[in-house]
Formats: C-alpha cells, structure tokens, sequence
C-alpha cells in the first residue's frame, strides 16, 4: 500500500509538471494531478486493453499507428471527466501520454509491489 501511495504521487507531480513544458495540457493544481493520476490508471487497466481488442485490424493494418491514436483519445476521455484538466491538439496529449508512461515505468523500477 505504500509503494502504491508513493507511486501516485510522484505520477501527480510529473503530471503537475508537464504542462510547463508542454502548451495544449493544463492541470490547475495538485489535487487535480492526483485526480488525474488515479483516472489514467483506471483507465489504461480497464479500457485500452478493450480498445486495442476492438481496433486490432485498424491496428494491425496501420502497422500499430493506430494504437498512438488509442492513447491520444484515452487522455481526453480523462479530461472529460476530471475537472481542471483540459487537453487540445493531438502532439501535446500523445507526448503526455508518453511522459507519464515512462514516469511509471520509471517509478517502477525503484519500488516493489
């Protein structure tokens, strides 16, 4: 349980950052990283692994392009639901999605389960 408290907080501090150096992603505050944490998390266990069943054959005949699209629409489904967090283009949400993903694996890395 604490690698887990751990884990998600530095997620919401990396997410907190990101919008500094990345123009089109806003977080308005640390609650709201945390917030936005817990939903990517929820949302990359319970709905990607069911987009990328549905979208296989685009997936497979784009080669696997398809599946950046995948990680583009799960970073605003997140900001559809979470209050103060706002997302525009495809380029800022698609490295946002890249920056938090390398942050848990990161992350991962330092803590056991």
């Amino acid at each position: 349980m604490k690698s887990f408290i751990i884990r998600y907080i530095f997620i919401a501090c990396v997410i907190l950052v990101i919008p500094r150096y990345l123009k089109g992603i806003s977080v308005d505050g640390f609650t709201t990283a945390l917030i936005v944490a817990l939903a990517m998390g929820f949302v990359n266990s319970f709905v990607k692994p069911v987009l990328k069943f549905l979208s296989f054959p685009i997936t497979f005949f784009t080669l696997g392009l398809f599946s950046l699209v995948i990680s583009v629409a799960l970073v605003y489904l997140v900001a559809a639901y979470v209050p103060g967090f706002t997302v525009s283009g495809f380029i800022a949400p698609l490295l946002f999605s890249f920056s938090v993903s390398l942050s848990t694996s990161f992350v991962g890395l330092f803590l056991k389960k």
